[in-house]
């Protein structure tokens, strides 16, 4: 009976794990971002201690969202209506989840950051000399784009302005991102314009105007149309 208690009791845990994957859009977005740290970690080759660092702070981040989660389901079913209180427990507990993310960015900073910038260096050598116009050209060209695909998968309730794929204020945050680290030719500033971009992409998520996939398939139209016409016309 202990040991099918014990069973029942992982049961139980892996249930609520797949509750908060589901119904939490910022629980989906903490298994996304965990996948694409672990996949970095590999390829960046990191040393032990680095992983170890990456991984206590990847499971902050996911155990402060689950009792989030949990806390959130138990003020909702013991306060009918608004509670100041039920406020108060549900703002403290998005503030841990909120403590427990700039902890894992500065980890990921620390770990990854001195690894990125030399192939930033690398592709800003590529690319050639740039200009404001290139740049406002590109720009229109991703805000056009966005407009076909947004009208050639139309979703209801959404407008060419909101909702939808792709995500056209992704599309042009990661756009300028681009330019700007075709502009400088830093490394640096390309990494740190990019991080900017990726907040963009998360209020948009946040707000919930667009889900997961649409932010990412607009980061990565932004990124190409830049990329490619600072390649193609500036060499």
């Amino acid at each position: 009976m202990r040991s099918r208690s014990l069973l029942w009791s992982f049961n139980y845990a892996i249930e609520g794990i797949v509750y908060a994957l589901r119904t939490q859009r910022n629980m989906r977005l903490h298994a996304l971002a965990t996948l694409v740290v672990l996949v970095a970690a590999m390829w960046f080759r990191i040393s032990g201690l680095e992983l170890i660092a990456l991984l206590f702070a990847i499971c902050l981040v996911l155990v402060a969202e689950l009792a989030n989660t949990a806390l959130e389901a138990t003020v909702d079913i013991a306060v009918d209506g608004h509670d100041p209180l039920a406020k108060t427990a549900k703002d403290v507990a998005a503030g841990a989840v909120l403590v427990a993310s700039v902890n894992a960015v500065a980890v990921g900073y620390v770990v990854f950051f001195g690894r990125v910038t030399p192939l930033a260096q690398q592709l800003m050598q590529q690319s050639g000399r740039s200009a404001v116009t290139l740049t406002l050209v590109a720009l229109g060209i991703t805000a056009l784009a966005v407009l076909v695909l947004k009208a050639m998968n139309r979703e209801k309730g959404s407008t060419l302005l909101s909702g939808g794929w792709p995500s056209g204020h992704t599309a042009l945050a990661f756009g300028i991102a681009t330019a700007i680290g075709y502009q400088s030719r830093s490394a640096a500033v390309f990494v740190l314009a990019l991080f900017g971009a990726a907040l963009v992409a998360q209020s948009r998520i946040e707000s919930e105007a667009h889900t997961i996939p649409q932010t990412i398939l607009g980061g990565l139209l932004g990124f190409l149309i830049m990329t490619a016409v600072f390649q193609v016309f500036f060499r």
